[in-house]
Order: structure tokens, then C-alpha cells, then sequence
């Protein structure tokens, strides 16, 4: 059998890389190594929309050493998602080339496993003042508090901040999610210097909208901020002071369903609003969908509790997206931007007309959808979506980096985050990579520090009570400075979880929850928290800076950030050996840990570096 050579990532084979904007010319080249008697060389892509296949034919470049180089040319006029491959005629017969598990090409006689290309719409931006910054998540009733703010009946004030949130169920098996220890957003207007000190562009919130869980993702009003959070005034103060300090506010929008407890749906009778639940001749009773009133209707995942929104409905449209609707208010108020919950159980004509209104609002606005895998080629519900194409997300949570980011500082396996990251950038526009929103835990994950270095255990109550001490929170904070540095380094944007950086702790939800532990801080890690955000800050290259693989094997994982003449690289050394980089003159180091710099870089076994360099 004869030898195929193709690399999908390598400009000398495609060009450009990655994803392309509708109308772009792409540039394909192909070696045969021994194939005697080939008579053609052809590209195939397929449209996913509807496998209508196009093929455009390869040219003979050169001959050498038994090598023999094919190149050829395609241009696509439509956004949307694409697979391609080769078919070589040779010795009578046609065989087709293939991607291969390791993204190297090998030839298949039957139906080829195909490259993917992205295109998207060729006017497709996304905000530029993220690009380089970070986020920072925080879950409301649990981050600062200040004063006293009056509660829903039935809700549990907590005086004891810092203590395990309620986790078992009631009499009726429900976890109710109704304690409170009183975080609120005056609390987080006070703590905008010491976000500012550690350089955050971007604060993300958790739903403000009054609700009556704790968690506030059953919303029971969107129009009005929960009262134990504050006020419009409130929220207006938060983000003009942010502002004022170089800080933006983006919002958790909750638009898939809302709470039974709401005034839409009025399931207890709370609200004084006619509810669809009460009467069919509720104003809002077409806003969900029944199959046997009143009890039978569609619902999140089946939990009755969180009815669903019947998105079709165009009166329910209206409130939301439309010209004086509820995403708009929240804007005029100094919000710059969304977090789409559950995006993927969104439409795509809903996720459409969100975009159409947050940017009509404000062109810089940002929109970020909660996506857990690739989001380039999703399918959702039997449907692929198409978030990343120009007509819908700027980006997205960016679940697959967090977990190659994980597996590799727990196990060293380099090959693995080298893949995961490379396919990504392949896959992702530029305009959305720059802005992917980073993160190593979320309100749904557990903390990483736990997740790093805590054991498994059996029971909830034992999860409840754990607390990493000794030799498990000595590895669990030696490798959260490894995953800390490639979570800010990487394409895209960092996202660090409220008091992640003071060394909280917590297993699942709602132990991932607790308060933000003012005044028992782990200064230790709050000062590399902030030696990364200068790094981060103090580098061009971070700010949508290319992204190549140097090294990745035996532990040790290598790469460079390209920008503007500026070279980032970033080194992780997970294997058993000392690790020594040859640093030239000029070099600027920007942070290390167990790394010692001269002449030559040496990283010790669990040590990092990143170092800047100019390039002629």
C-alpha cells in the first residue's frame, strides 16, 4: 500500500487554517509517496445541511523521490458546517483518504471518516475589549454581603456565612435550595477594588431575576432584580462603578423555562397575576405547552417545578427579545451582555433573534451560550446546531478545555490536551476562540481545588464534611497553579469561579457554593492568582494571539502565543525530569513556579513557566 501524507493543521496543507469566512479561496495540498499510476486527485466536501457533495479536481505540482504533490483550490459562498476528503484514482481503481483518530491522513476504501471545516458569515465580529482579559463568576448569595435585604417567605436566613449550604431533602424528597447567607450586589459593588486588584475585565453573574431559590435559575419574574439581591438602582450602581474601573457585567439569561413559583405560571398561587397554571385564559397560559391541563406540561428535564417556555409563541418573544423587552431593559441599566443558559435547548430561531436584539442594543455587547462539548458541530436533540457561524453566539463555556486541562495536570498525558486544544482552534472561528470563556469549575462542577486534589467518597455527607488538609491540599494547590497557568495562557478567555483563587473548597452542587471566605483567605494563592493576571495583562500575544504546539510528550506540555512580533510561550512539567529551555537575550520572563532562570530555563518536575520573546 502506498503512503498518504496530509495535515489539516499545517499551513503548507490548507490554507488558512481553521475555520474561514463564506467566499474565502482555501488552499489544499496532498503527498503520495510509491502510488504508481495515478491518473487524478480530487477534493470532496459535503454539506452537512444536506450532504450535497462538491469536487474540485488537484493538480500535479511536483515529483521527487517517489513523492508525488497534488494541490488544488475550493471557495464555499455559504456559511455553514462542511466535511471533506480525497479520492485518488491510481492503478485502475479509486480509493478515498481519511482523517484518522490522530488527525493524520490514511487512505479507506469505504466511507471515509472527513475533516471538518467551519464557515462562517463573512461579517461575523465579536467584542474585542474581552479579548486579553477575564472573567470572573460569581454566584450571587454567596460572594459578599451588605446589610440586611428581606427575603421570600418561606426562604431560611443564614447567619452563619461560610457555614455548609442545606443540602438534604425535605419530608417530600425535594431539595428546596431556600437558605440564604446574604450575598448581594451592593456586597459586590464593595468588592470591586479588590476584583480590580486582581485585574478582572468581566464579572458574570449568576441569575439575578427574583426567583425563590438561592440559585434563582426558576425565575419568577424577569423584569424585576430579586429583592434579597437589591434593586434596578442596585444593579445600575454595580455596573457604572464597575465601569468606572474598567470592569463590564454580563447577565445569566434563563430563557428555556422558568419557575412554577413564577408570575407566569403562579403554580402556588404567590403571585397576584392570573397564572397559565390558574386558568387557560391566563395572558401567559400559550407561553408553555400542555398535554393534560393543568398538571401535564413540558418541563426542563422533567422537573415540574421549572415548567418550560414554548419559545414559538410569539407574545412570549415579544417580552423577552423584542423592542422594549426584558433583555433590552437590563441593558439600558449598563449591561454588557448575556450567558445563554442551557443554549442548546434554545432554538436556532431564538438564538437568532437574541442576537439580532443584543446587538441592535449594543453592537459590543457580548453573548456567551452554555455549551458543554464542541460547539463548532453539535447536535442537539437530533439537530446539528450552528452557534459559531456568524448568526447566533459570539462563543462559548468552554467545557472541553476545562477537562483536557484536568486530565493532564492529574495524569500527564500531553497528547491528549494537545489534541483537545489543536481541534478546537481548528474547528472554532478566531472571532469566537478569542472570546471563549474559559473555566476550570462553574456553579455546576465541583471546585477545582477539590477536584485536584480531593478522594472520592461514598456518601453525600461525607462529601458534605471533606475538607482537602496536609499532603492532598499541598498536591491539590500544585496542581492548581499548573492548570491556573494554561487556563490563562490558552486561546480564549480565563473565567476563575468566585473565591477559586482564595481556596475554596466543595464536591457537587451545592458544596461548590459556599461562601467566599473573607478574611481567611489563602493569601498564597490569591498572590499566584494575581501574578497570573499580570502575566496575562502585561502580553499582547494573550490578546487573540495564534496558537502552536511545541512540544507535547512525556509529561511535558509546550506552546506558543503569536502576535504582533510578540511570542508568548507557555511550559508545563509534569514529567520526572528537569525541563531545560534555552532562553535568548532579551527573553522576558512573566511567571514561574519550581523554575529557576539563567542562561538556560530549568523547570522542575511540576513547575511551569511562561517567558516573551521578540521576534526579529
Amino acid at each position: 500500500m502506498s503512503e498518504v501524507f496530509y495535515n489539516s493543521r499545517s499551513e503548507l496543507d490548507k490554507l488558512p487554517f481553521g475555520a474561514v469566512a463564506a467566499g474565502t479561496e482555501l488552499r489544499f495540498g496532498i503527498r503520495l509517496h510509491k502510488c504508481a499510476q495515478v491518473s487524478a486527485v480530487r477534493l470532496v466536501i459535503k454539506r452537512d445541511e444536506d450532504g450535497k457533495r462538491s469536487v474540485f479536481p488537484m493538480s500535479l505540482l511536483w515529483q521527487e523521490g517517489g513523492f508525488a504533490r497534488f494541490e488544488g483550490s475550493a471557495v464555499l459562498e455559504a456559511s455553514g458546517l462542511y466535511w471533506y476528503f480525497f479520492e485518488v484514482d491510481a492503478n485502475g481503481g479509486t480509493l478515498c483518504v481519511e482523517r484518522s483518530d490522530d488527525n493524520t491522513a490514511r487512505f479507506a476504501s469505504s466511507e471515509p471518516c472527513c475533516w471538518q471545516l467551519t464557515v462562517y458569515e463573512n461579517d461575523y465580529t465579536t467584542p474585542e475589549w474581552i479579548m486579553g482579559g477575564a472573567f470572573y463568576h460569581i454566584f450571587v448569595d454567596r460572594f459578599a454581603k451588605s446589610g440586611e435585604l428581606p427575603l421570600h417567605e418561606g426562604a431560611i436566613r443564614r447567619s452563619d456565612w461560610g457555614g455548609t449550604p442545606e443540602y438534604r431533602p425535605d419530608e417530600h424528597g425535594e431539595i428546596l435550595n431556600n437558605d440564604f447567607f446574604g450575598g448581594n450586589l451592593n456586597g459586590i459593588c464593595e468588592k470591586l477594588p479588590y476584583l480590580a486588584e486582581l485585574g478582572i475585565s468581566c464579572i458574570y453573574l449568576s441569575p439575578i431575576f427574583e426567583a425563590a431559590s438561592n440559585h434563582k435559575y426558576d425565575t419568577g419574574d424577569y423584569s424585576r432584580v430579586d429583592c434579597s439581591f437589591g434593586d434596578d438602582a442596585a444593579l445600575k450602581r454595580l455596573c457604572d462603578s464597575a465601569r468606572e474601573l474598567g470592569i463590564r457585567v454580563i447577565l445569566d439569561g434563563v430563557f428555556n423555562h422558568t419557575g412554577a413559583d413564577s408570575k407566569y405560571f403562579n403554580r402556588f398561587g404567590h403571585y397576584d397575576s392570573l397564572g397559565a397554571y390558574q386558568s387557560e385564559s391566563s395572558p401567559y397560559f400559550t407561553w408553555y405547552c400542555f398535554s393534560g391541563y393543568p398538571d401535564d406540561y413540558a418541563a426542563w428535564w422533567g422537573i415540574k417545578t421549572l415548567p418550560q417556555l414554548n419559545e414559538e409563541e410569539e407574545s412570549l418573544r415579544s417580552y423577552l427579545f423584542g423592542e422594549d423587552g426584558i433583555m433590552r431593559k437590563w441593558m439600558g441599566l449598563g449591561v454588557s451582555g448575556w450567558r445563554l443558559d442551557v443554549a442548546d435547548e434554545l432554538s436556532d430561531e431564538t438564538l437568532d433573534t437574541i442576537r439580532k436584539t443584543v446587538k441592535g442594543a449594543d453592537p459590543q455587547a457580548l453573548i456567551i451560550g452554555e455549551v458543554w462539548e464542541d460547539a463548532s458541530n453539535k447536535v442537539a436533540y437530533g439537530q446539528r446546531r450552528r452557534y459559531l457561524q456568524g448568526r447566533q453566539l459570539d462563543s462559548v463555556m468552554n467545557y472541553p478545555y476545562k477537562n483536557a486541562i484536568i486530565d493532564y495536570v492529574k495524569g500527564g498525558d500531553a497528547s491528549a490536551l494537545r489534541e483537545t486544544i489543536e481541534s478546537i482552534c481548528e474547528n472554532y472561528p478566531s472571532q469566537s476562540l478569542n472570546c471563549m470563556m474559559n473555566g476550570l469549575g462553574t456553579h455546576d462542577t465541583a471546585r477545582i481545588l477539590t477536584v485536584l486534589g480531593g478522594r472520592d467518597y461514598a456518601t453525600r455527607d461525607e462529601r458534605a464534611a471533606a475538607v482537602l488538609e496536609g499532603e492532598e491540599l499541598k498536591n491539590g494547590k500544585e496542581l492548581l497553579r499548573l492548570a491556573g497557568v494554561l487556563q490563562f495562557t490558552l486561546p480564549g478567555v480565563p473565567c476563575v469561579y468566585y473565591g477559586d483563587e482564595a481556596g475554596v473548597q466543595g464536591y457537587e452542587d451545592p458544596f461548590n457554593r459556599r461562601c467566599y471566605p473573607w478574611g481567611k483567605e489563602d493569601r498564597e494563592l490569591i498572590e499566584w492568582y494575581k501574578r497570573l493576571f499580570a502575566a496575562r495583562r502585561s502580553c499582547a500575544a494573550f490578546a487573540g494571539g495564534d496558537y502552536k504546539t511545541l512540544r507535547a510528550e512525556g509529561g511535558v506540555f509546550i506552546f506558543s502565543r503569536f502576535k504582533d512580533g510578540i511570542s508568548a510561550i507557555t511550559a508545563v512539567n509534569l514529567s520526572s525530569e528537569t525541563l531545560t529551555i534555552d532562553i535568548s537575550t532579551g527573553t522576558r520572563i512573566l511567571i514561574t513556579w519550581n523554575a529557576v532562570s539563567g542562561d538556560k530555563l530549568a523547570i522542575h518536575p511540576r513547575g511551569c513557566a511562561v517567558f516573551e520573546r521578540k521576534e526579529k
